[in-house]
């Protein structure tokens, strides 16, 4: 029986998933051990980070196989700001600034503009995991910090998708119906992979900050 990408892409990255869900950063953000603004610090990471996955979404919509993984409904920057704003106040853009990994995450999100593979590894690292046990994360931080919709945690709400179990199923769909050979299939998890380092060296740096500051 042969296996579908999405499985093969699941199953050949799952350590490193694991990997950053047990990042100490977020262990301590999810037993309430942060305060608000240690919090804003991976919101304010986010926000780099998805502005520039976003941007090349929107230099990607019209390519015949990345275009497939454009969805402006995604689009997660008015989220974070209205996120920021809450935490920090109006004057959150002089309050920011990436991290060295960020800087490095962004770096490479950017490159994967000449490579629709390459965008659709992040995208799918990201993006799947912000509909999935992202949805826990955002319960948790209600619960810790008292936010409603409208500002605090709307990076993790997608109303706009309807089900999200649907949405999640519609998108494994699309990543099994592209056509790879053996070689972009590899190279693909290979930057999955990749993407998940990078990300969990983006939480990495964020806890030494929070454990310098303590």
């Amino acid at each position: 029986m042969t296996t579908s990408f999405s499985e093969s892409l699941r199953n050949a990255t799952w350590a490193d998933h694991e990997s950053a869900e047990s990042e100490g950063y977020l262990t301590e953000l999810m037993a309430g051990r942060l305060s608000e603004h240690e919090y804003g610090e991976m919101v304010a990471q986010h926000y780099f980070a998805y502005t520039a996955l976003d941007g090349v979404s929107r230099e990607l919509a019209e390519h015949p196989v990345a275009g497939h993984f454009v969805f402006p409904e995604l689009y997660r920057e008015p989220a974070l700001e209205r996120d920021l704003a809450t935490v920090y106040g109006p004057g959150w853009r002089d309050r920011i600034a990436p991290s060295a990994s960020t800087g490095a995450l962004v770096a490479r999100i950017r490159e994967t503009a000449g490579w629709p593979g390459g965008y659709i590894a992040h995208h799918y690292t990201r993006y799947l995991g912000d509909l999935s046990g992202g949805q826990f994360i955002r319960m948790e931080l209600q619960k810790i910090y008292g936010y409603a919709k409208g500002g605090g945690v709307d990076f993790y709400v997608f109303d706009e998708l309807g089900s999200l179990p649907r949405f999640k199923a519609e998108y494994r769909s699309r990543l099994d119906a592209l056509e790879l050979d053996e070689s972009e299939r590899r190279r693909i998890i290979s930057e999955v992979k990749l993407a998940y380092r990078l990300n969990t060296a983006v939480l990495a740096e964020l806890f030494h900050t929070v454990r310098a500051a303590a």
